[in-house]
């Protein structure tokens, strides 16, 4: 039984219908009709109601919601209408000839259809939208709510500012009026964009905010980023209003922005990252419908990747971590959104070579992304021997039991600091490429992923500056010069499913980073943004480089063959020919020497050990006598398997 909304617009469009073909012929003959045919109206016009009322249906004409009337409702009722046009002249024409009906008639009946239906649609909704609005209005103040809307000013004019004005005016107890858009484009301004004025450009925004009286402001441009950016906001702060941000294009899952997206501008978004694009029917092809692991998966690197993972509709997922807490948070907020997918959680550690053995043999996954590491460096160099037994001792079982148990694709979370290591973790990550990449190719392709630091992943400095700043200052540096690579957490957990769908195995894909960011300017970025003035109200301090720490990181090995990708952001290092079994054996051989050395607790037997399988592995020497003791902040924690790859140099520093 349909509702009554439904019998409602059908009885319109049936008069519609009746009128529209009146006036057809109306104008045919000047609105002088002949007696004629006025007969030849009546005998067609059941044939025209049938047909047109048919061909709506069937088109999905009455499936819409008419207070919600938009352009593909405009479109639909074209087709529709010019569909229904096209049945009743091969009708008229097979039984009649088409001999007394006018062909011009049936052509203005289809457009004033067109027209009448899609004017009774949009009267509709004005009617619906006004009577709500009287409604809101009444209970407003019959209940005596206080307060009024937040007069607000909406930076940038462009779609995400009309996906904002939309759901804003689509909704009377929005808290926000808006007063209208600020936008550098001069043929936008002095135009109207859904009755809101356009005005320009932003650098005048502190004056049109005080003439506007306006009282916050939000930043609608989720395509701009890095300088830019900095200039929207140094003109937000200058307003000294509140202001808030849309998220970037490469945080939305879809692509989308709405009212409940909009949050504190973040460093994020000064970082300058461009969008990411992505080959979705590859990847696509690659995890769904399949069983897909993913391990350290309550960490920032692997939680991100099992959100990413569920979009492309995977039959399973299995979800190794060894934090419990962290494999429970994840587990809930994935079973929120699953969308039929199976949830397999599994607390345990990947160098446990029985329990690997019991998950791999139940699920029996297709692809395995490999996340879980020891990533603290300065904590890895003051307990080495984790970092060998939870790195390269359980990277090695996992590849081992990924191909006895017929993986197809193995992808390695691979770091920067893996090159031309001077700290314990890059030296064991390095171990690890060179596991896979001597590895007898097999039915089971291995690949890495290579790329700098993670924003905002655990042990991150932003989330570290950001405690700093709350507390006052200072804010800890270890060098004015040091520099980093940074991206974003989606960016990179989308790029690693985008080279697991490239790889054919053996290969390290290499992210492209970009410029490297001075830490030192992000520090004081992130205390403007804080809205306070750097080395005044809050004072940075210069702690000295720790041990293992490099003031540089690379991406590639002087020498390395790097070749480009069907992808602009992904690079390949090929792998290289020869080797075979002896030199895997050989491989295995020192890792064994390696996994002994870890059993001594002894750093320097470590170090000797990592040296022999990585010879440009430089760790630091022993400090000089008169050499200053250089304060070193240690982390309060040490990375499990569950904790984020993406490898972080410390508190103080990334």
């Amino acid at each position: 039984m349909r509702n009554r909304n439904f019998y409602i617009v059908l009885g319109g469009d049936l008069a519609l219908f009746v009128i529209s073909l009146i006036l057809a012929y109306g104008l045919r003959y000047s609105l002088a009709i002949p007696l004629k045919m006025w007969k030849s109206i009546l005998l067609v016009l059941p044939g025209v109601l049938l047909v047109k009322t048919a061909v709506f249906s069937a088109l999905g004409v009455y499936r819409g919601m008419w207070r919600y009337t938009s352009i593909p409702d405009a479109v639909r009722l074209a087709k529709a209408s010019a569909l229904a046009t096209l049945i009743l002249i091969s009708i008229l024409t097979i039984l009649f000839q088409f001999s007394g009906y006018p062909r011009s008639v049936f052509l203005a009946d289809c457009i004033f259809t067109v027209f009448l239906c899609g004017g009774f649609r949009i009267g509709i909704r004005m009617l619906l939208a006004r009577g709500k609005n009287w409604r809101n209005l009444l209970a407003l103040q019959d209940d005596d709510v206080p307060g009024r809307p937040t007069r607000l000013l909406i930076i940038g004019a462009g779609d995400a500012a009309a996906n904002i004005i939309r759901e804003i005016q689509g909704n009377s107890r929005a808290p926000f009026k808006i007063l209208g858009c600020v936008d550098d484009n001069p043929r936008k301004r002095g135009q109207m964009m859904l009755d809101v004025p356009v005005y320009g450009p932003i650098s005048k925004l502190p004056v049109l905010a005080n003439r506007l009286q306006a009282q916050e402001l939000l930043i609608a441009m989720p395509s701009v980023v890095g300088d830019d950016m900095r200039q929207v906001v140094v003109s937000c702060k200058a307003a000294s209003l509140p202001f808030k941000t849309l998220p970037s294009l490469s945080s939305l899952v879809d692509g989308r922005v709405t009212v409940n997206d909009v949050r504190e501008v973040e460093y994020e978004d000064l970082l300058g990252r461009s969008p990411v694009y992505l080959d979705w029917p590859g990847i696509s092809q690659c995890l769904e419908g399949r069983t897909v692991v993913v391990t350290g998966a309550g960490g920032s690197i692997g939680a991100e990747l099992c959100r990413q993972i569920l979009r492309f509709k995977p039959a399973a997922l299995l979800l190794i971590e060894a934090n419990e807490f962290n494999l429970y948070r994840i587990e809930q907020e994935l079973r929120s959104s699953q969308r039929g997918v199976a949830l397999y959680p599994a607390m345990g550690r990947v160098q446990d070579r029985p329990l690997m053995e019991s998950l791999l043999a139940r699920y029996r996954p297709q692809i395995v992304f490999h996340a879980a590491a020891c990533k603290h460096v300065p904590m890895v160099e003051l307990n080495p021997w984790e970092a060998v037994v939870n790195n390269v001792t359980g990277s090695a079982v996992l590849m081992d039991v990924a191909e006895k148990y017929g993986v197809e694709r193995f992808v390695l979370v691979s770091t920067d600091k893996a090159v031309r290591p001077t700290s314990v973790m890059g030296a064991s990550k390095r171990v690890v490429e060179i596991i896979l990449q001597t590895r007898v190719p097999g039915r089971t392709r291995f690949m890495a992923v290579r790329f700098g630091n993670v924003l905002g992943s655990s042990g991150s400095v932003v989330p570290l500056f950001q405690q700093q700043i709350r507390n006052g200052g200072p804010v800890t540096v270890t060098h004015q010069d040091i520099t980093r690579y940074f991206m974003l957490t989606s960016e990179a957990c989308q790029l690693i499913l985008q080279a697991g769908a490239m790889g054919a195995g053996g290969e390290i894909f290499i992210l492209e980073m970009g410029t490297p960011v001075r830490i030192a300017d992000m520090a004081r970025d992130m205390i403007r943004l804080s809205g306070k003035v750097p080395d005044q109200d809050i004072q940075i301090v210069y702690t000295g480089l720790r041990p293992g720490e490099k003031l540089h990181e690379e991406l590639i090995t002087h020498g390395e063959g790097i070749v480009a990708t069907g992808h602009d952001k992904i690079m390949v290092l090929r792998r290289q020919a020869g080797g075979g079994q002896e030199l895997e054996l050989g491989i295995r051989a020192q890792i064994a020497r390696l996994e002994t050395a870890a059993q001594s607790f002894d750093p320097a037997r470590i170090q000797v050990a990592l040296q022999e399988i990585v010879p440009e592995y430089n760790p630091p020497g022993p400090r000089q006598p008169n050499e200053p003791r250089i304060h070193c902040p240690v982390p309060h924690q040490i990375a499990s398997a569950g904790d984020s790859p993406s490898p972080k140099d410390s508190p103080a520093i990334n």
